[in-house]
């Protein structure tokens, strides 16, 4: 197997010798312009990994891990358009860039074009992948759609939340490991096992967004920091809140996130304020934590080597550890 960096190297190198570079224009140049904006790969890389980790050449699952990339970006494409974003990876997002009907044309054809990545495998595994991306793709929009919904609503619960997150970010991170199993040929098990890791890790991995979103660093974040807050998302943080504060605490944290205000730093950093002293920034660091080890225990139960599980687990802590 291979580090991290080399499978992100083997990856851009097969992205960039893809062709996108045709007629209608402003249909294909935002495709090129959203999978160029870089990103860490994140799932395309975890696609060939677990090819790898079954004991197939990494080189087999590019098809399937440029599906799931070419898909990754396309729902980042709508969701910037419904979350009105200026930034995307530090760089001003496509309906900004060009127009709102660019972007959903343009996202639209990028989901075409994930599918016809799989056109490559046999009918088999094309059947296996085809199946699994559908059922991936309608649960994002179900996510997506709760995402939404969540904004308009002061009951939302925890378990409603993570179900969202489950679907609107894990399920696709879970996916592109089955994929790179699905490839390899290996077990209905330990494709499901694989699956299983991929899902807790996507777990942690989006409430260490959420929390990044809050307290990260703008120079390194590479989007807007404190966004989900102006957007009066009801995230893991802002849920923990209003279950750890006092009543006139909570009462007030809810009356912000039923503003739409101007100038937003003063209702950023009073909010932050309120997850840190309420307990709130520390319980969504626990929670990170404990998805990742839970991810770590569905390792010990698969069949593979020592060495495989040591790599898997690492960057499962990298991720833990992230800035960005």
């Amino acid at each position: 197997m291979h580090d991290i960096s080399q499978y992100q190297e083997f990856f851009i190198s097969y992205l960039e010798n893809q062709s996108i570079d045709k007629e209608p224009k402003n249909l294909y140049e935002p495709i090129t312009y959203i999978l160029g904006l870089g990103g860490k790969r994140m799932r395309p890389v975890l696609t060939l990994m677990a090819a790898e980790v079954f004991d197939a050449d990494y080189k087999v699952a590019l098809p399937a891990a440029m599906a799931v990339e070419v898909f990754h970006n396309f729902s980042l494409v709508h969701d910037d358009i419904m979350d009105d974003a200026p930034l995307r990876r530090g760089k001003v997002t496509v309906h900004e860039k060009w127009n709102i009907n660019t972007g959903i044309l343009s996202g639209d054809a990028m989901l075409i074009l994930a599918y016809q990545y799989f056109e490559q495998y046999e009918p088999t595994i094309f059947r296996d992948l085809a199946k699994l991306f559908s059922k991936t793709a309608l649960e994002v929009c179900e996510g997506q759609q709760w995402d939404v919904d969540f904004e308009e609503r002061n009951n939302v619960t925890i378990p409603e939340y993570l179900k969202m997150i489950e679907y609107k970010t894990a399920v696709l991170v879970a996916a592109a490991m089955k994929m790179g199993a699905i490839v390899a040929k290996t077990s209905e098990k330990e494709a499901d096992l694989i699956y299983d890791f991929g899902l807790n890790l996507g777990l942690a991995f989006q409430l260490q967004d959420d929390y990044l979103d809050a307290f990260g660093d703008p120079e390194t974040f590479g989007k807007q920091v404190g966004g989900d807050i102006i957007e009066n998302k009801k995230t893991y943080l802002y849920l923990k809140a209003i279950e750890f504060s006092s009543e006139e605490k909570a009462a007030e944290l809810q009356q912000l996130f039923g503003l739409q205000l101007e100038d937003n730093l003063q209702k950023i950093e009073t909010v932050k304020a309120i997850f840190n002293a309420s307990g709130a920034s520390k319980a969504t660091q626990e929670a990170i934590e404990m998805y990742t080890f839970k991810a770590f225990e569905t390792l010990e139960k698969m069949d593979i080597n020592a060495e495989k599980k040591s790599i898997l687990r690492t960057f499962g802590e990298n991720l833990m550890g992230r800035k960005v």
